[in-house]
């Protein structure tokens, strides 16, 4: 009650805010005296996305010294936020940078204006703790506090900004997008979690990212000075050379008991790994230089378990770069299974594994690092929140299905003992230049048993996709793979979620699927955008296998292998059997709940 109380008050605030009379609260005074590096925007002409970037990073400074002072992550409304770009454009004027820039790089002023719809309407600072609670918040607490001048210490700091703008966005599935938390995060650290933040130069460059420049040490000559006054002794210089080396040595003998007791751990975790496998084995510098040192502008993912960076390697070409973390509560049993998983697979539908990287010292800690090739049209899930002319078309969800639906083939029929993905959805299907379908992240995967008999194992997934029968008690079958399969594609052929809160006719795309179907309205089904572009048998015959492949009865769901003959139209589809108790009905979610909390099993959120 305390909580929605505070909320409510912190929103009637900012509405008062709103309507208050419009100036800029924000002295930008500061964009002529922090030494930042102004080069990629007195000459943008070849990077204008790079000093838009920068730009970007220099005006939340302002809006950090602003929630510092009243509590407030964004302006109150457009005028006010018209008005601070202009004033910081002005403040920009005098370093040689084009006032068109300022105009070009934020074009929609309401991008800094508070919205109740941007990371799940966070107004205040006092909002954003009460969403996240101590637990989540406690990460920026414990990386981002002091002088950040340090790589490690920084980097983990930045680590902690993106894991927790993750969290906020899955507990908040209506907020806008992870990158608008992302940018709240780092505004909550450098404003209050640090309090350097915004006064500090490297505390300021490593949490907002800005550029900038390195200065020469002060009074080095003095130094020189006092040091050769204090060696003027003979006996001085050999007391001191003594203790030097005294203390030298044995900074040494522990640096090499350090460094071999690392090295130790890095030759067990590769022993682990199958010597056959095939993957690379690329040094950590190997991939700091493809990153930039791991630059958060290379970022392109993020999720509960890791974040994801776009790399580009010695050789010229692009690759997804893949580090873990949470590993001080995981082994390495878990990634050296996931690597022998990988490398297993050889397929054109599956997203094949470039390379690996582990790393273990005492200043970077333990690092895990999964190197693949880089798909540039992202994922699945990306691709069907586009609209306009990007919107996929009718050919290119049919073979995308195709593509999944071969890829799972091989996993399931093509490999011995089979492998069961356990995570199919559109996040883990990747798109590559040529909108391929690839199945991406086997972090989740099992291997089954040879006679294809039903196991038990503790439930993983993603709420939504993963199936009734495994959910509930266990049972882990290559139909439970087929059920996750049949709700993608549902999602590609109507371009809808899975669980679609907006709607409030059905909770599940299954429910509303089946109800438009047994009413005569299968068009109702497909996506308004390819209603006209494909035969409709065709896309209906694509529909009802979605249907029978996300049958709540076991039983009556086909193998991956009959699903395909089905879809490619070699094989006649049976007629649909009686539909199963609703998803959203009250008996199916008390069965679910209940046999959760039997058998003390949990699956992950949508979209984690």
């Amino acid at each position: 009650m305390e909580k929605n109380h505070v909320t409510f008050l912190s929103i009637l605030i900012s509405l008062f805010t709103i309507a208050s009379p419009s100036s800029c609260p924000i002295n930008f005074t500061y964009v002529q005296t922090l030494p930042w590096n102004t080069s990629t925007c007195t000459n943008p002409i070849h990077n204008q996305q790079q000093c838009c970037q920068t730009l970007n990073t220099l005006f939340h400074l302002g809006l950090a010294q602003r929630l510092k002072q009243t509590s407030f992550f964004q302006l109150p409304n457009i005028t006010t936020s018209s008005t601070c770009l202009s004033s910081f454009q002005a403040n920009l004027t005098p370093l040689s940078i084009h006032p068109s820039l300022v105009s070009s790089c934020f074009p929609n002023p309401s991008k800094f204006v508070t919205n109740m719809s941007t990371c799940g309407g966070i107004v205040t600072a006092q909002d954003w703790e009460q969403k996240l609670g101590s637990v989540r918040v406690s990460p920026l607490r414990g990386y981002c506090i002091g002088k950040l001048n340090d790589q490690t210490r920084c980097r983990n700091c930045v680590a902690a900004d993106l894991k927790v703008a993750f969290q906020l966005a899955s507990v908040n599935p209506n907020s806008s997008d992870v990158d608008e938390c992302f940018s709240f995060a780092s505004l909550y650290a450098a404003a209050v979690v640090n309090p350097q933040g915004t006064t500090d130069v490297t505390t300021v460059g490593c949490i907002l990212g800005i550029p900038v420049t390195k200065g020469s040490p002060k009074n080095r000559g003095k130094v020189v000075k006092v040091v050769f006054t204090l060696l003027g002794a003979v006996v001085g210089v050999v007391i001191i050379a003594s203790v030097v080396a005294v203390i030298t040595y044995r900074k040494w003998d522990k640096r090499r008991k350090e460094n071999f007791y690392h090295r130790e751990i890095e030759n067990g975790v590769r022993s682990s790994v199958l010597s056959n496998t095939g993957a690379k084995w690329f040094h950590v510098s190997e991939l700091e230089r493809a990153t930039d040192r791991f630059s958060r502008r290379r970022v392109v993912g993020q999720g509960s378990d890791g974040v994801v960076y776009k790399g580009r390697l010695s050789d010229g070409s692009l690759v997804a770069i893949k580090e873990n973390f949470d590993l001080e509560n995981k082994g390495d049993e878990e990634f050296c299974f996931e690597v022998e998983i990988i490398s297993k697979i050889k397929h054109r539908n599956l997203l094949a594994l470039r390379g690996c990287c582990i790393s273990s010292d005492s200043v970077k800690g333990k690092k895990r690092f999964l190197v693949y090739d880089f798909m540039p049209n992202g994922s699945l899930c990306y691709q069907l929140s586009l609209a306009g002319a990007n919107r996929l078309t009718w050919p290119q969800r049919k073979n995308i299905i195709l593509d999944v639906a071969r890829g799972l083939a091989y996993l399931h029929y093509e490999i011995k003992p089979p492998i069961f993905h356990r995570d199919i959805k559109a996040t883990n299907i990747l798109l590559d230049a040529k909108m391929n379908a690839k199945l991406a992240d086997f972090g989740l995967a099992r291997e089954g048993s040879e006679d294809q008999s039903p196991f038990t194992t503790r439930v993983a997934g993603t709420y939504g996709y993963v199936a009734p029968e495994y959910a509930l008690y266990g049972q882990l079958t290559e139909k439970s793979d087929v059920y996750s399969f049949g709700i993608v594609i549902l999602e590609i052929m109507s371009g809808r979620k899975v669980l679609d809160r907006m709607n409030s006719s059905a909770d599940a795309i299954t429910d509303w699927v089946w109800t438009l179907v047994e009413s005569g309205k299968v068009k109702e089904v497909f996506d308004e955008a390819i209603r006209s572009e494909g035969p409709e048998k065709v896309m209906e015959r694509f529909a009802v296998v979605g249907m029978l492949c996300a049958h709540a009865v076991v039983a009556l769901r086909p193998t991956i292998a009959e699903a395909l003959k089905m879809l490619e139209g070699d094989t006649e589809i049976p007629n649909l059997p009686d539909r199963p108790v609703p998803f959203g009905h009250a008996s199916f979610q008390s069965s679910l709940l209940h046999g959760l909390q039997r058998s003390g099993r949990s699956v992950t959120s949508h979209e984690q």
